[in-house]
């Protein structure tokens, strides 16, 4: 039997739901889906500048666990760049869309 994934703390949401290259005969392009957690271990590295050992605090997770949902998301928006595919965004779940629209109200 399989340990059972723990939540982590996602505390970002988009305010796009799905980013698509533009140009002629571009309609039906397939997609590529990046979770909650995948987009937030982005943004706290990209973006925020965290290392990996403060992004996974900040998370609740290990620092390995940080590393797979990272390297998911960074081999996932590659693909799509490179390969012309869109990106999806999947929404936080249950208790963490409540406290994502919580603490981002006013911003």
């Amino acid at each position: 039997m399989t340990r059972p994934r723990s939540s982590c703390k996602v505390y970002f949401c988009p305010k796009v739901r799905q980013f698509a290259p533009s140009g002629p005969g571009l309609k039906n392009v397939q997609a590529i889906t990046l979770t909650a957690a995948e987009a937030e271990s982005l943004r706290l590295r990209h973006i925020k500048n965290l290392q990996q050992i403060a992004a996974a605090k900040h998370m609740g997770i290990s620092q390995s666990t940080f590393q797979r949902i990272f390297a998911s998301a960074s081999k996932k928006v590659s693909e799509a760049l490179l390969t012309g595919k869109a990106i999806t965004f999947l929404l936080p779940e249950g208790r963490l869309k409540k406290r994502v629209k919580k603490k981002y109200k006013n911003k």
